[in-house]
């Protein structure tokens, strides 16, 4: 089954953010993952007014788990850390009935 992470970026180095989406793609590949969204929203309802939104795709959680804690994005993810302010949440489908 799928999951999603989504993502709530707001990146204060624009350095930083350049270097993360250049190493980020091949760890999502070798984890089977890809980018479904990465833009800035448009509000409907209330109060949340992200700056940017990304949603992965991966084939399961436990390959988003495994992505996540990975030798291959720790880096990546530090100079995320470094460079943003971040909010994520991992959810998956409901299942079929």
């Amino acid at each position: 089954m799928p999951a999603y992470l989504i993502m709530e970026i707001d990146w204060h180095d624009a350095d930083r953010a350049t270097q993360y989406r250049n190493l980020l793609g091949p760890t999502l590949e070798k984890y089977g993952a890809r980018t479904l969204v990465a833009n800035e929203p448009h509000a409907l309802e209330g109060d949340w007014k992200p700056r940017r939104v990304v949603i992965f795709e991966f084939p399961s959680m436990e390959a988003m788990r495994k992505w996540y804690a990975s030798d291959e994005y720790a880096p990546v993810m530090r100079i995320r850390k470094e460079g943003s302010k971040t909010n994520m949440i991992a959810v998956e489908p409901p299942p079929k009935a």
